[in-house]
């Protein structure tokens, strides 16, 4: 509990960092705004622009770090996130062909949620047809899924080439970015973000006796088949959830895991709140350093405006921690 504590002052601290780097709007007037002060113009930035973006930001943040440790204890695979398995590559395709059909738009959040979750859950189901008799074999069910993530990728590209216009407007999901986002986004994504939060916390002790092997979990009188399939719709649910509000951002459901059980270790009672914490974090976090860097880049290149996405700083760390894991991996196979 004290660690989740902690957990708890350092999502507030990286929120407030979210809410003082930007450009327009420095930490002395943005507290000016919280305490009741400040002019119409930053009043505006900060409450309709800075505040739901780090709200959004901590949400989706939540919902990818719980994807992502549901997905590895159902799978009991290390490597398995929502980015290997189909779950984001799918979302993303159905938000793209959404907008791309002139369906859905990057301004139009509700048309977005329900093409992301329909894209995010033709993806996990494709995986789950693919590996047939065999999805739960670990190993088998993560190679069945980068070959569906590849696949949906390509669907995407296919996509972008057949409506070249949207390309500006779909970038920012294929990246993962916070920019723009405003309360209407926040609106959508809070109650579905909790509801799915609460469906994987009311699997925790299923998903730790599947951690411990299919063997001793069946011993247990766990129904293997029911308790995976349910784990798989809320890490699916919570993917298409935070890739509908901020785009697929790289790795962070690959990342949290692993520090979530590091830190916590395999009881998923106190590992899924802590990884909602910590996804939260990381990825607020990455919104900060994104917007800081962006000033910096901004000052250093004399440009009217430069920005950089948030996921392509989350991409950037989860690439590391997935060489470093795959090679510890290989080296405990060998």
């Amino acid at each position: 509990m004290k660690r989740l504590a902690l957990l708890g002052a350092l999502v507030v601290v990286v929120g407030c960092a979210d809410l003082v780097v930007g450009r327009a709007a420095g930490p002395a007037q943005v507290w000016e705004v919280l305490t009741g002060g400040g002019d119409a113009l930053t009043r505006h930035v900060v409450w309709e622009l800075r505040l739901p973006r780090a709200l959004v930001a901590l949400g989706a943040g939540a919902c990818l770090g719980v994807a992502g440790i549901v997905l590895q204890s159902a799978l009991r695979n290390a490597l398995a996130g929502p980015e290997v398995t189909g779950v984001t590559p799918g979302a993303v395709l159905g938000a793209v062909a959404a907008t791309g059909a002139g369906l859905a738009g990057w301004s139009s959040p509700a048309s977005v949620v329900i093409a992301a979750v329909a894209g995010g859950f033709a993806g996990a189901g494709l995986l789950w047809l693919l590996a047939g008799r065999r999805r739960t074999d670990p190993h088998d069910a993560a190679v069945h899924g980068v070959l569906v993530s590849a696949a949906l990728s390509g669907l995407t590209a296919m996509v972008l080439l057949v409506a070249p216009g949207e390309l500006g407007s779909v970038v920012q999901w294929l990246v993962g970015s916070t920019e723009g986002r405003v309360w209407d986004h926040w609106t959508l994504l809070w109650p579905w973000a909790a509801l799915w939060l609460l469906a994987a916390w009311s699997l925790a002790a299923p998903l730790t006796l599947l951690r411990l092997g299919e063997d001793q979990a069946a011993a247990c009188g766990l129904r293997l088949g029911r308790a995976r399939l349910a784990a798989l719709a809320c890490a699916v649910a919570l993917t298409a959830g935070a890739v509908a509000a901020v785009g697929a951002l790289g790795f962070v459901g690959l990342l949290v895991p692993h520090l979530a059980f590091a830190l916590f270790g395999a009881d998923l009672r106190t590992a899924l709140p802590g990884a909602a914490l910590l996804g939260a974090a990381v990825v607020t976090g990455a919104d900060a350093v994104a917007q800081g860097l962006s000033r910096v880049l901004t000052h250093a290149l004399d440009a009217d405006r430069l920005s950089v996405p948030t996921g392509a700083l989350t991409t950037c760390a989860g690439a590391l921690v997935l060489l470093v894991v795959a090679r510890r991996t290989t080296g405990e196979g060998t």
